[in-house]
């Protein structure tokens, strides 16, 4: 089981509206060339249904979730509910500081491929810090400041 935490600081921002802009999935493959495509249905009792599309070095990931929106605390919850990994559940959360606003996200992942895992985990690991990246600086901007350790390689590729 691998666990990825981002945490990023915007400067001079409404946590409300950070967490609205978050919580638009659809509008994520906008924002990055890792995430291909990503549908959103409303079940009947409010909880989101996505289904997501991304890449993966040479090929394809695909998997859904269900998504529950907890704007009260601004927080997004997800957990996978069918795809290819074994296990995929987190959470997207937002904090007021003063006049900043404070993102952070935090997932649990398995792909599942026991025999594998000391070959491909690291690379999904890193893979996914790097669209969460991307998907941050598209939708927040460039004046985010990433406040979890990210080496030179992983800003450069994210555009940040």
């Amino acid at each position: 089981m691998r666990h990825v935490a981002i945490e990023a600081l915007l400067p001079g921002s409404d946590p409300l509206t950070v967490f609205e802009r978050l919580k638009d999935f659809e509008r994520y493959p906008a924002h990055t060339d890792a995430v291909r495509e990503v549908t959103v249905r409303t079940e009947p009792d409010g909880t989101l249904l996505s289904e997501w599309s991304v890449n993966f070095r040479n090929g394809e990931l695909r998997w859904s979730e269900r998504d529950t929106v907890d704007t009260e605390n601004l927080a997004l919850r997800f957990e996978q509910v069918d795809g290819d990994f074994e296990r995929f559940d987190g959470a997207w959360t937002v904090l007021g500081t003063g006049d900043d606003t404070t993102v952070r996200f935090a997932a649990d992942f398995d792909l599942g491929m026991p025999s594998l895992e000391r070959i491909i985990d690291p690379i999904a690991e890193r893979t996914l810090r790097e669209n969460i990246s991307a998907i941050l600086v598209g939708l927040l901007g460039d004046t985010l400041v990433f406040v979890t350790a990210m080496d030179a390689d992983d800003l450069q590729t994210t555009g940040g």
